[in-house]
């Protein structure tokens, strides 16, 4: 099953949804960290979320969600741009102890906030909070939709390790377009009798055929998904610099040079002295080039 995305919609309704299938893309994430299972878990819904959401919103640019708890997982991040490019990441408590396989969302990150973070390239950034008050990640995300969009949407994701899945529903305002007023509500119903096994494990067409059969859906061309990270020796550059002239030659003193590496997919950077001494002199011009 390949990483992708399907849009459809029910004709002569305002009800439209989205399903998603991740798994060479959920291999890439996880392969370069060793998460435990349930952590996997709650990233791999993340990374499902993250592309269902994209395809929501009308942006060039970057969208982010950020699950932060005062949980042993402190963080979930993942990232995606409408050229179905993926990334995400997790960071637990060091002096946690490795939760256990079967622990919940709510156990995971405990009480915290969710941000949703629109970045165009043009433009200004748009930031969407929501507590965490609920015991799901999807329905942290049904709440910052009904309280921020104030779009009526339901979501259902799933993870077993190996790949993620996901299908969003949302109800449009234009009422002018809809000729069905339990459309919404039958939808809703019907995509709730799915299992795990089948959002993971059944090819998108044929698993809306079976929920919907008895309905008129327009389903589009479906979209590929893949892990990319948008790290670049520019970005880290900028990062660097933002730590201000004083730190960056504390560090200078202390190691000689700057090493780091992008916490997403691990490629390391290297910034001699004489680097960051022309980068602190010129910030606006580009990194030099390591030869």
């Amino acid at each position: 099953m390949s990483d992708q995305i399907q849009r459809f919609l029910f004709e002569e309704t305002n009800v439209r949804g989205e399903i998603v299938t991740l798994q060479e893309a959920h291999a890439e994430v996880m392969e370069r960290h060793e998460y435990p299972p349930a952590v996997t878990r709650q990233l791999g819904e993340l990374l499902a979320a993250v592309a269902l959401l994209t395809e929501t919103v009308k942006l060039d640019g970057t969208m982010s969600i950020e699950v932060r708890g005062d949980g042993p997982l402190s963080l979930l991040m993942a990232e995606s741009n409408p050229g179905g490019e993926l990334r995400a990441i997790a960071r637990l408590d060091e002096e946690a102890a490795i939760p256990a396989e079967d622990a919940s969302f709510t156990e995971l990150v405990g009480e915290g906030k969710v941000t949703i973070t629109l970045d165009p390239r043009e433009g200004h950034r748009y930031q969407g909070i929501v507590a965490l008050t609920r015991d799901s990640l999807a329905g942290c995300l049904e709440d910052y939709f009904a309280q921020s969009e104030q779009l009526p949407t339901r979501l259902w994701l799933a993870d077993d390790g190996q790949r993620a899945a996901g299908l969003l529903l949302q109800r449009l305002p234009d009422e002018a377009q809809n000729q069905d007023d339990d459309a919404w509500e039958r939808t809703v119903h019907l995509a709730s009798t799915l299992t795990d096994a089948e959002l993971l494990e059944v090819e998108q067409r044929e698993l809306l055929h079976r929920l919907y059969h008895e309905e008129t859906v327009r389903v589009f061309d479906p979209k590929a998904l893949r892990f990319a990270c948008t790290c670049s020796r520019e970005r880290i550059a900028g990062a660097l610099l933002s730590l201000g002239s004083a730190e960056l030659r504390d560090i200078l003193a202390e190691q000689g040079g700057i090493a780091t590496q992008c916490h997403f997919c691990h490629t390391r950077y290297e910034f001699t002295l004489a680097e960051v001494e022309a980068m602190l002199e010129d910030p606006e011009g580009p990194p030099p080039t390591v030869h």
